[in-house]
């Protein structure tokens, strides 16, 4: 199924109109940051610009990974912009945000990771917004613990990686990804510190089964995560891996359902839902 198909009728969301929506829009545009909204085309972006939410994407908008689902850039990145976290949260600071939310593309040809660039922001944002709370949707670092223990020791209230799919789908969907490591990587976190939430979702629609879905929350709670969101998948463009079929409101209602049974704190589960959906609800 490709883009030009007709989407049910539960997948059309307005076009973004407010007052709110243009003015952060415009700080975004003077500042030259970089959003997940924008470059990942989320469709809640009228909704959550409206509410002067936004995630922001640090470390340039060009990733060096080639996820088959994603519309961020894919190629090699620009030099980092070390004035980034001053802007960033700066930016947070006249947005008024109570809850910021940190994602970043890969840089799998740095060092570290971009490791030092996330520990820079969020110390930026804090000094700048000192009672504020922070999500941060990393990247799996490839399970390296000695970066990933960067995060922990930062403490974030909340921390985020997405398994995206199910296991028999990984290999086709995040080509340089692994669905166990990704796993590891969220239980490493809750082991290292309780105090953090942490949190993964996953994209529907993509030709998993039920049965898979359960199972893949099911290693997902294994892994001792609170929080977890799931959505239907939207195709990018012809070039990005098609949609096989779209899941009716009701199915996501019933694995919400079964995911609150099971025991996590939050599951956040609809047509629309992704992973920084209600963020500021899971802090909590």
């Amino acid at each position: 199924m490709n883009i030009f198909q007709k989407k049910p009728k539960w997948i059309k969301v307005k076009l973004p109109m407010s007052k709110n929506y243009h003015e952060l829009q415009k700080l975004v545009s003077v500042h030259k940051l970089n959003t997940i909204c924008q470059s990942g085309s989320c469709p809640n972006i009228g909704e959550c610009w409206d509410r002067g939410v936004a995630t922001f994407m640090i470390l340039g908008n060009i990733c060096t990974r080639s996820c088959r689902f994603c519309g961020v850039k894919t190629g090699r990145p620009n030099k980092i912009d070390w004035k980034e976290p001053e802007k960033v949260a700066k930016s947070i600071k006249i947005l008024k945000v109570k809850h910021a939310v940190l994602t970043s593309v890969n840089r799998d040809d740095l060092r570290d990771m971009g490791a030092s660039m996330w520990i820079q922001t969020i110390q930026k944002i804090r000094y700048f917004n000192p009672n504020i709370t922070i999500e941060t949707l990393i990247p799996d670092f490839k399970g390296e613990k000695k970066i990933i223990d960067k995060i922990i020791d930062i403490k974030p209230e909340v921390v985020s990686h997405n398994l995206e799919t199910i296991s028999r789908l990984t290999k086709k969907i995040r080509i340089q990804a692994q669905y166990n490591r990704s796993l590891e990587v969220l239980q490493y976190i809750k082991e290292k510190n309780k105090n953090i939430r942490t949190k993964t979702g996953i994209m529907l629609g993509l030709g998993e089964t039920e049965e898979e879905i359960i199972e893949t929350m099911k290693d997902i709670r294994k892994s001792k995560v609170d929080i977890m969101t799931m959505g239907q998948y939207l195709q990018p463009s012809l070039k990005h891996y098609p949609v096989r079929f779209f899941i009716v409101p009701e199915q996501f209602q019933k694995l919400k359902t079964i995911g609150l049974k099971m025991g996590f704190k939050y599951v956040e589960s609809g047509p629309l839902v992704r992973s920084s959906y209600h963020a500021e609800k899971h802090v909590k």
